[in-house]
């Protein structure tokens, strides 16, 4: 070994760590201020963006129901309410005052004109009866008596063996047991009509709609008193079933008679029964400004009933075709958007508007025919504008 290389420095060697340079420490600060700041962006945009949709107005709405409408409705002149009255109609009662012995019909039931429906405690009318009866064969028993009289004085009176004074009281007594006999019939005829009246009849075919008595109460032609009853059922001809609207006084020209009709019970809001105007009674109501208007029904079935309340759509001539067309189902036409290649309309579900796809048909006035998508009863928005939105926030005026 070279002794000089003892002397050699080796810190040469040794490998200088040292900090980063000025420069670098600045450019590194730089960094991470620029994040901090994009950070703090994000954050308040988030912030913003959730607190505005928090406090986001509700949009007001107004809803509509989708319901089943004639195509007839097109073409009517204009709409009336009323309800449904039997034009013969009729409470029966007794013209005679007694106790109830006997009802044979309940509500609903069917009679024939005619039919005994009650009948009042009879035993003391009967017996008067059968007293003008018997009343009625003494007297007939009394006349051949007294015509065999009279026609023997006539005899002897020719002949000359009997005075005109006897012939005369014969006679006189001849006409005086037939007189006799007419106040006995027309006693019996009064005891019939007296038993009669304890008949209560029907006075011709209908219904029986109301029962206004029980066995057992008393009946009276007035029902005077309180423990009384006037009235013992209430029936009605279910032919003669009309509608009775009340149209306004602004309007009573549109109407005229035989004027095609639909009418539309609340209680079957899908059946739909054609009539026509029958009458138009001529006075006004000054009360309601109305006028009353009679319409008949061309045909109906056994569901249609007294006192149900209808709607009348009065139709302009020629559109009886159109209201034997079945309904279709609808909604306003302010209430379907066409968005891209849709047509939508929107319900509401806890607040929000829901978008809901429909496929329409034909346009019935200011309706839109619905064949799919919605059924008959769904809300809908009525007017649909940019503000109404799927997820949009709206509230019901």
């Amino acid at each position: 070994m070279n002794p000089e290389s003892k002397d050699v420095d080796l810190s040469v060697l040794r490998i200088k760590r040292s900090g980063p340079t000025e420069e670098q420490s600045s450019n590194s600060s730089l960094t991470v201020k620029i994040a901090v700041a994009f950070g703090a962006v994000i954050a308040l945009g988030g912030v913003y963006f959730g607190v505005s949709g928090l406090f986001e107005s509700a949009v007001e709405v107004q809803l509509a129901t989708a319901s089943y409408t004639s195509p007839a409705q097109a073409s009517a002149v204009l709409t009336a309410s009323g309800y449904v009255v039997a034009q013969r109609k009729a409470a029966v009662a007794s013209k005679g005052t007694g106790r109830l012995v006997y009802l044979g019909v309940e509500e609903g039931d069917r009679v024939k004109a005619n039919q005994i429906l009650a009948r009042l405690e009879d035993a003391d009318v009967i017996a008067q009866l059968d007293q003008a009866r018997a009343n009625l064969k003494l007297y007939e028993a009394e006349l051949r008596e007294a015509e065999q009289t009279y026609n023997r004085q006539k005899a002897l009176l020719e002949q000359g063996l009997t005075s005109q004074a006897e012939f005369e009281a014969a006679e006189a007594r001849h006409k005086r047991v037939a007189a006799s006999i007419e106040v006995a019939r027309a006693a019996v005829a009064a005891a019939e009509v007296a038993l009669e009246n304890t008949r209560i009849r029907a006075p011709f075919d209908g219904t029986v709609l109301l029962k206004h008595a029980d066995v057992g109460e008393i009946v009276a032609p007035l029902a005077g008193a309180a423990s009384s009853r006037g009235a013992v059922v209430t029936i009605a001809d279910m032919t003669s079933l009309e509608v009775e609207a009340d149209v306004s006084e602004a309007n009573i020209e549109r109407i005229t008679p035989n004027l095609p009709c639909e009418i539309t019970l609340d209680a079957y809001p899908q059946q739909r029964y054609e009539g026509y105007v029958s009458k138009v009674v001529p006075t006004a109501d000054r009360a309601k400004a109305t006028v009353l208007v009679k319409v008949k029904f061309r045909s109906f079935d056994d569901r249609v009933l007294p006192e149900m309340s209808a709607k009348v759509t009065f139709l302009s001539k020629g559109a009886e075709q159109k209201a034997t067309e079945n309904p279709v189902l609808t909604v306003p036409a302010s209430a379907v958007a066409s968005r891209g290649d849709q047509n939508l309309v929107f319900m509401i579900d806890n607040g929000v508007a829901r978008a809901v796809p429909v496929t329409t048909g034909r346009t019935l006035g200011g309706l839109v025919e619905i064949t799919q998508g919605i059924k008959a009863g769904d809300k809908v928005i009525v007017r649909v504008n940019d503000k109404i939105r799927d997820g949009a926030k709206v509230v019901t005026r």
